[in-house]
């Protein structure tokens, strides 16, 4: 009997359902630190011609002031999304004066932990709670941590897929259950994938081998020293996502369970309103200004560093964890891409189409529980790595034996080709999905072309990664003020940036609750209900 993705595959390549893979929506977060004409950390506010951080929907800010992040509508190809994004970047070039963005994911240099500027969005509660979670986030996590930048990949696939699949093999049970819950369980089957394979992503896409030797702030370390003002590992791919990037004790035992939707909201929950000793000394409050939002182990459910998330789109005064309880998942967040400093945007467009064969291959193929041991061989391997990843002959753990990383991923290539095959018959352009994985093949046969090592190989010439991460923003910079936006595109920008103004004056005019109610609400509302 031909296996489950053997099985799905030849359902979608049906001329009656072919298209539905064209219905799915793809959407990018990058995420970007303002800088200075010298690379440093620019201490200027949130630049009011591009609008409210607060009500902005393609232009706001994540924890500190002077980190920008630009979110692109959802679009069906990946095509169109990064056209977005490069208009997003072009329009904030046209508002920053003389400062760039940055181009990597690790900081620039940073000044002292005082002179990091948290994000402001305001003076209503809402924009208040939003600042005082990058307080407890500062709080806990120390201000450095949070200035790390990264790409989000959005993917979801369209209703009508699941709906064919559903009525195609799903079992009574499901049947029962409904659509929901179906869709449901296969986006959180789709990340038990992630999980299993996500070490190849490090692997093909990471781009941080070095950082800046201020950054870890006198913190223990084993890395290398490279020069006077950069550290770094021979064989690293993505130092961002080691545990030189989010770690934290309290989360350190937070292992939210995947085999169900009810698990993993349950975990989460479970997190947010279990109290955390050390959290509790230090309270909400200090001479009578909050510092953190709650003294639980996660203040809110986003504060999970997760390198994937089930999502929902959330309503006015709806939780995230809310929306997944009541509607179920409607996408997917992939989290742990580093920014690639040889692309303006950030990302490229043979990127996303291996993120869409990648993704659609996790979506169909089998996906079994994972229990504990497993989940511990999954973390391992992605550790290995993203910090080992290009040493040779580096050995990962399938099931029960140990298997070379590039034995793995070749065949991991080969697993997901019909996926892109599928894709490239719906897409009719020439083979872009297969194009791609060959790239990424050679990139498995000749470790030297990977991000890390071009990264790697760059900062060693030039002496010094913040050297390299300024040439790379100016060379950006250039790039996206030599090419204006057309007239009407602007106008279309400067329209939202004053709509998103008026949108947050509004919401400060508006009668509320005191602040300390407000939050006791929030707090108060962590429940699933109906």
């Amino acid at each position: 009997m031909p296996n489950q993705l053997t099985r799905r595959l030849a359902l979608l390549d049906d001329d009656a359902h072919r298209a539905l893979l064209a219905e799915g929506l793809r959407g990018i977060e990058r995420e970007t630190l303002r800088v200075d004409p010298q690379g440093l950390l620019a201490r200027t506010a949130h630049p009011r011609q591009l609008g409210s951080a607060l009500t902005h929907p393609q232009i706001t800010t994540d924890y500190a002031e002077a980190l920008l992040e630009f979110i692109t509508p959802a679009e069906h190809d990946i095509g169109l999304t990064l056209h977005k994004l490069d208009a997003i970047h072009r329009y904030a070039y046209t508002k920053l004066g003389d400062e760039m963005l940055w181009s990597e994911s690790m900081p620039c240099e940073l000044p002292g932990e005082d002179a990091i500027e948290i994000a402001n969005y305001g003076t209503s509660n809402i924009g208040m709670l939003k600042h005082v979670y990058r307080r407890g986030l500062a709080l806990r996590y120390g201000k450095a941590m949070q200035c790390i930048a990264g790409i989000h990949y959005n993917y979801s696939l369209p209703e009508k897929l699941w709906q064919l699949l559903l009525a195609s093999e799903g079992i009574a049970e499901e049947r029962r259950r409904g659509l929901r819950d179906f869709q449901s369980e296969s986006y959180i089957a789709l990340i038990r994938n992630f999980r299993r394979y996500s070490w190849l992503l490090m692997y093909l896409f990471g781009a941080s081998p070095a950082l800046s030797k201020g950054f870890l702030r006198g913190r223990q370390h084993k890395l290398d020293t490279l020069s006077d003002d950069t550290l770094y590992l021979p064989y690293a791919t993505s130092l961002r996502m080691s545990d030189l990037g989010y770690q934290n004790d309290a989360q350190s035992g937070l292992t939210p369970h995947e085999n169900s939707l009810e698990s993993y909201v349950t975990t989460l929950m479970d997190a947010v309103n279990r109290p955390y000793a050390p959290y509790q000394e230090l309270g909400t409050k200090k001479d009578g200004e909050w510092i953190q939002l709650s003294t639980n182990v996660l203040q809110i459910e986003n504060e999970y560093y997760s390198t994937i998330r089930p999502k929902r789109v959330i309503r006015t005064g709806e939780r995230p964890i809310q929306a997944l309880c009541k509607r179920g998942v409607q996408y997917i967040e992939v989290r742990c891409l580093d920014v690639d400093p040889f692309e303006p945007v950030g990302i490229s467009l043979e990127t996303g189409r291996f993120l869409d064969a990648f993704l659609l291959f996790c979506a169909l193929d089998e996906s079994p529980a994972i229990n504990v041991v497993e989940s511990a061989v999954h973390a391992r391997n992605f550790a290995r790595t993203v910090k080992e990843g290009r040493r040779p002959g580096l050995l990962l753990t399938r099931g029960d034996e140990e298997i070379g990383l590039q034995a793995w991923a070749s065949e991991l290539i080969e697993r997901i080709r019909p996926v892109a095959a599928l894709l490239d018959d719906q897409h009719n352009d020439g083979g872009v999905h297969a194009a791609s994985l060959a790239a990424q093949q050679a990139k498995i046969d000749n470790p030297a072309r990977t991000p890390s090592a071009r990264v790697l190989d760059e900062v060693r010439a030039i002496g010094s990664s913040s050297a390299f991460g300024l040439r790379q923003s100016e060379l950006h910079a250039a790039y996206f003020r030599e090419g204006a936006l057309m007239p009407a595109e602007m106008r279309m920008f400067d329209e939202m940036a004053q709509a998103s103004l008026a949108e947050q004056a509004a919401i400060e005019q508006a009668p509320g609750p005191g602040f300390d109610d407000f939050v006791a609400a929030y707090n108060s509302s962590t429940l699933c209900g109906d």
